[in-house]
């Protein structure tokens, strides 16, 4: 089990029975980590893929809790080349 926090990413090895699902995942790591997350309504995922709380993982998937990011990927590339003042790959440089 893997969670995002606002310290780092937490890990933690879990050992569920046969038919334990990500919920039940989460419940453990919850005891074993703490209030590290908010784990009742993060998103879940295994390998960076998406998956419901009832999804049952195969035995060894790395189970994912993520938080939301705090600014859109692309706005921050957005941001940062208007800032530098980049002119655009096959944009017509401006005249005088």
């Amino acid at each position: 089990m893997v969670c995002d926090t606002e310290r780092g990413v937490l890990a933690c090895e879990l050992e569920l029975p046969d038919g334990a699902t990500i919920g039940d995942a989460i419940a453990a790591a919850r005891v074993q980590l703490g209030a590290v997350a908010d784990w009742d309504a993060a998103p879940t995922g295994i390998f960076g893929e998406p998956h419901a709380r009832d999804y049952v993982p195969a035995d060894g998937d790395r189970i994912e809790l993520y938080r939301p990011l705090q600014i859109d990927p692309r706005a921050r590339r957005r941001a940062r080349v208007a800032a530098e003042g980049r002119v655009k790959r096959g944009a017509t440089p401006p005249r005088d």
